[in-house]
């Protein structure tokens, strides 16, 4: 992990904000791991979770990927099976990770429940951490072996195995919570939002053998020429749809910190219809992983940089981040003129002792979509690129407020007594970019009350307009406010609760 930190700092000096995957401009090959756990020893048994994992086993075959598929694993064979990912990625690799099973929320910790973990009560939250496997800890080992993009799904149970007995579709406490805070390349999917549950079936005559959430994704997955974030916002629409039919609530949600758009089933071509009908290879199950075919990137340079967009009010800031060593950097708007040189910094790079490139530059406010043409030089004097980066105003406005509120959360709504008892929401009118929906509960930790906030302005995206009022009157026994924020993306945070 420092190795891998180290090398970004030493580009661009921003340890918190570039995360990595700085690889080809498309993956060297697709690995994925499907884990399904229905057998539980000490907590409710689960019903479709291992044909979960079968099912996108077969879907992601048919993606080209390598597919590795456990099932019922206690912490011993889980652990083993985890190694064995480890060991079939490698840099600039796609990898895909999908969990059907329990799961469960501590202190804001995910971890996915092995069919050995134990029955536990009340104060005994160690005994489920040492029993099972830490979400996040799957995204560092993947950041470790340096691969390019990280796909992860979890279809996994929203009600509180230790609390009652049933299956995915009873409702209950715990679950997990959302992974917000992600590194850049990683995408996240979760079967339901915060405080729902995930049906495994729409009724007692509905005998699909995959959940709604899995029967669903997998499909969309292997639309041609949609994206990570169009499949999931299909996903989340049709889950939804269906769930409402048998009145419940179940809206899926994800966490999006790609770079750029991932197709995993690209543009529909020609030889795809014949590719489609060769039978389906036998699915492995632990065994070792034979050479899949490579993915030729776009460009022969294996350091293809990334950039990090950031709104202010000047305009706009750009950061790139280049994984090698670089004696210069140039770049330029669109497919024609001149490259312009980034200039210097005032620091050595202690890999070349010689001043660091500047790795940003600026553009105007009103700047249009457009492609940012970026090279630079090697160690070796030789000129890579030009690279071609997406510069959508817009998304990257939405992009760059989202991770400001989810960095900023303690800081959404304050309180103030001047003539009666106020809460201010200035600062989420300041990002408001960022959000579909603001929902608050007073005294309550269900938020269901909508605040009104005025419309985003791309011109001058943080401004508050003159006559919008940024605080609610409240009653002044008021001892707190919960507040929630739906996304533009759709995605739901957590609910923050803020007390006098």
């Amino acid at each position: 992990m420092k190795g891998w930190l180290s090398r970004l700092l030493a580009v661009t000096g921003f340890a918190a904000c570039i995360a990595a995957f700085a690889a080809p401009a498309q993956a060297e090959k697709r690995v994925a791991l499907v884990v399904g756990n229905n057998d539980y020893r000490n907590v409710p048994k689960l019903q479709k979770a291992v044909n979960d994992a079968r099912t996108m086993g077969d879907t992601l075959k048919q993606l080209g990927f390598t597919v590795m598929v456990a099932e019922n694993q206690n912490r011993q064979a889980f652990s083993q099976t985890l190694l064995a990912f480890d060991k079939s990625v490698e840099a600039g690799d796609t990898a895909f990770f999908f969990y059907a099973g329990h799961g469960f929320e501590i202190a804001g910790q995910n971890f996915l429940l092995p069919t050995d973990v134990p029955a536990a009560t009340e104060g005994q939250e160690e005994l489920v951490r040492d029993a099972s496997v830490l979400a996040d800890r799957i995204i560092e080992r993947l950041q470790n072996r340096k691969v390019r993009t990280a796909i992860l799904v979890f279809d996994a149970c929203r009600n509180n195995p230790f609390e009652r007995a049933g299956t995915r579709a009873v409702a209950g406490g715990g679950g997990l919570a959302p992974m917000t805070q992600l590194p850049e390349g990683v995408f996240s999917v979760f079967s339901a939002g915060p405080r729902q549950t995930a049906l495994d079936r729409l009724s007692n005559d509905d005998t699909n053998p995959n959940s709604v959430f899995t029967r669903t994704f997998a499909k969309e997955l292997t639309q041609p020429g949609a994206n990570l974030v169009q499949v999931a916002q299909r996903t989340r629409r049709l889950v939804s749809e269906l769930a409402e039919t048998v009145r419940h609530k179940q809206i899926p949600v994800y966490f999006d910190q790609m770079v750029d758009d991932v197709f995993l089933n690209g543009i529909a071509s020609k030889a795809q219809p014949e590719a489609a009908a060769k039978p389906a290879e036998p699915l492995q199950k632990l065994a070792a992983l034979p050479p899949v075919q490579q993915l030729k990137p776009q460009n022969d340079s294996v350091n293809a940089p990334i950039a990090m967009f950031s709104r202010h009010n000047g305009g706009w800031t750009v950061v790139f981040s280049i994984a090698d060593p670089t004696l210069g950097i140039s770049w330029r708007l669109g497919e024609v003129g001149d490259f312009r040189e980034t200039g210097f910094m005032d620091t050595l790079d202690p890999r070349t002792r010689k001043r660091m490139p500047n790795p940003s530059v600026e553009l105007p406010a009103d700047a249009p979509a457009a492609i940012i043409q970026v090279r630079y030089i090697d160690t070796n004097g030789e000129l890579q690129g030009p690279f071609p980066i997406r510069f959508d105003p817009e998304a990257a406005l939405i992009r760059d407020q989202r991770k400001i509120l989810d960095m900023t959360a303690t800081s959404w709504l304050s309180f103030r007594e001047f003539n009666g008892l106020l809460v201010y929401y200035t600062h989420l009118m300041s990002y408001r970019c960022a959000i579909r929906e603001v929902r608050v509960g007073i005294d309550s930790t269900v938020p269901d009350k909508v605040l009104k906030m005025p419309p985003c302005d791309p011109r001058d995206p943080s401004v508050i307009p003159h006559d919008a009022t940024p605080y609610l009157k409240l009653a002044p026994q008021t001892r707190s406010v919960s507040v929630e924020l739906t996304y533009r993306d759709g995605s739901v945070s957590e609910i923050k609760s803020f007390r006098r």
